[in-house]
């Protein structure tokens, strides 16, 4: 059941925001922020005895300092602006056998857990599904909420019961650590405004052996592409070696692969590209 297998993973960040929408098996549900009371005993227990002793704790642990957020460095080149969640029709890019060359390149298989990024309305979602299976996992995820409601309702309509969509931020797509075989970028990553808290926040998504497969454009960021060198060196600033590059058919889209290459550097150590 994806409830058991796959839902206990994404709790590795903490109680799961009001925005963000699961799909567990066929049902579709919206998840509210828990509050303690809801644990166990009724809210006026709280109130009473000992319980009065973990509301003063509680008390107490709010009024602490928030941790310093990290600082990463700017972009340092253009980034695109988001036109929208259609990048094209879904009959036009399968007659150009886009997803399928990818994904075979990108070696999917069978039971894999894979995470599309920045999924918009879901081509990719769809059809890393099937490829996956059933004792596969998807993880679809975009930055807009009505983006992900439309997806969440897709996938429910279409009974994809391997898939769960989430709703991540700019700069943090909110994967489950240390989760998945291969992290799907796919004509998004020019439009990321913070490259390199992005890439932070992602790489740790992965597993030991996972890949990050990035698809793009071989043309300037202002045209809605991402130039080959400066993709690898921004992933490189974050250790993520490149592994492999193809030229898609039909035209200037290529595809590169990354692995983990070495630790996460802390966000203030991170050397940028400057184009």
């Amino acid at each position: 059941m994806w409830s058991r297998m796959f839902l206990p993973s994404f709790s590795w960040g903490g109680e799961p925001s009001a925005e963000e929408r699961m799909v567990e098996g066929s049902h579709l549900r919206r998840q509210l922020p828990l509050h303690h009371a809801s644990h166990g005993s009724p809210p006026h227990r709280f109130a009473t005895g000992r319980n009065l002793f973990w509301v003063a704790l509680l008390a107490l642990a709010s009024c602490r300092a928030q941790p310093q957020q990290p600082h990463f460095p700017a972009a340092h080149r253009d980034v695109a602006p988001i036109v929208g969640d259609t990048f094209s029709t879904e009959d036009a890019r399968d007659r150009l056998g886009e997803a399928q060359q990818v994904m075979q390149l990108a070696g999917v298989r069978p039971g894999m857990w894979v995470a599309d990024v920045g999924a918009g309305e879901g081509y990719y979602t769809v059809r890393l599904a099937r490829v996956v299976g059933p004792k596969g996992r998807v993880l679809a995820e975009d930055i807009m909420p009505q983006v992900t409601d439309q997806l969440a309702d897709r996938v429910q309509r279409q009974r994809l019961d391997n898939v769960a969509v989430r709703l991540g931020t700019p700069d943090d797509p909110k994967l489950p650590a240390h989760t998945f075989d291969r992290i799907f970028l796919v004509h998004m990553y020019h439009e990321v405004a913070s490259p390199y808290a992005f890439l932070w926040h992602m790489r740790e998504g992965l597993k030991p052996n996972g890949l990050v497969i990035v698809v793009d454009a071989d043309r300037p960021v202002k045209r809605h592409g991402m130039p080959p060198e400066q993709l690898k060196c921004e992933l490189a600033a974050l250790n993520l070696q490149p592994v492999k590059f193809s030229m898609l058919t039909g035209g200037e889209v290529y595809l590169m692969a990354f692995r983990v290459a070495g630790p996460r550097p802390a966000p203030e150590a991170i050397q940028p590209c400057k184009s």
